[in-house]
């Protein structure tokens, strides 16, 4: 493909995704304020569900393709783990904490990367990389550490933090999983699948969920808002092409470090947009975590 001539595009792709994903982030806060966290998601898959079937027609991909079943295993269980479940704690971490707190915790996701394609890829770790790692939780520590204000209670802190952590460690398993298949597979086709798989487990758990007619009323109450239908065009459609790419045209480490720099444009945006305070605390805190994200990745 003609996509894969375009000098650094590998660097461009997931840089592209750190910045659309931030705003994309801005817009879930603001959805989440009435929008429950599966239905927000399930919504959010849905629409690049659709919105991917064209898109692979118009582009001349087969919807099918004949590869080795364990494959299709990696890229649904990929899916499952990381846009299922993952992101529905990560939208229960953002209404918890806020975007400018959740951008912190976010900085957890290069470590988990780092540390599952050790175990699962045969990546190495230094001890600058495990530096890096003690820099973002000091800075987790750091920025959480507050008295109670604006609702923002130790209590909803620690909830927060707890889903903030799994939707991380749920993302770094799930796109390290699915890397190996990325190699050999087009870019736009894994996708698509690793979005049915989110969708297939969320459907499942709302089929057992005895408030999902809550959960799905939710959604559209009072008409769709438009920051559900943004946040979902450009965190689920744009923004998953733009990562997925990252990670397919160089090496995953540097797509992690590239992707991370998104916790500094969600700070940025947190800020002017949704007015969310700006102290010294949280400043050292995302300083501390961008440079510990920086050092696992490239230590």
């Amino acid at each position: 493909m003609f996509i894969e001539k375009i000098p650094f595009i590998g660097e461009i792709m997931s840089l592209g995704t750190a910045v659309v994903w931030a705003y994309a982030v801005i817009l879930f806060k603001k959805s989440g304020e009435t929008v429950h966290p599966i239905g927000l998601n399930l919504f959010k898959n849905l629409l690049a569900v659709i919105l991917l079937i064209p898109t692979l027609i118009i582009i001349g991909q087969d919807l099918y393709r004949d590869i080795p079943a364990i494959d299709y295993a990696y890229i649904f269980i990929s899916g499952i783990l990381g846009i299922g479940l993952a992101d529905t704690f990560f939208f229960h971490c953002l209404n918890k904490l806020g975007a400018g707190l959740t951008a912190i915790v976010d900085c957890l996701y290069s470590p988990f990367v780092i540390f599952f394609s050790y175990l699962l890829l045969d990546e190495t770790l230094t001890l600058i990389q495990f530096g890096g790692l003690f820099l973002i939780i000091s800075a987790v520590l750091t920025a959480t550490y507050e008295k109670q204000e604006n609702g923002l209670t130790k209590r909803n802190i620690i909830i927060g933090l707890a889903y903030g952590v799994i939707a991380m460690l749920l993302t770094g398993l799930g796109i390290v999983l699915v890397k190996p298949v990325l190699n050999h597979e087009p870019l736009l086709w894994v996708t698509e699948l690793r979005l049915l798989g989110g969708v297939v487990v969320l459907l499942l758990i709302l089929l057992f969920n005895p408030k999902r007619k809550a959960v799905l009323k939710s959604v559209y109450k009072g008409g769709i808002r438009l920051s559900t239908v943004g946040g979902s065009f450009m965190g689920a459609y744009v923004a998953m092409i733009l990562w997925l790419g990252g990670m397919k045209y160089t090496q995953t480490s540097i797509a992690a470090a590239l992707n991370q720099t998104s916790n500094i444009f969600i700070f940025i945006f947190a800020y002017f947009i949704l007015k969310e305070k700006l102290n010294i605390q949280r400043s050292i805190g995302i300083g501390l975590a961008v440079i510990g994200a920086f050092l696992v990745t490239f230590g």
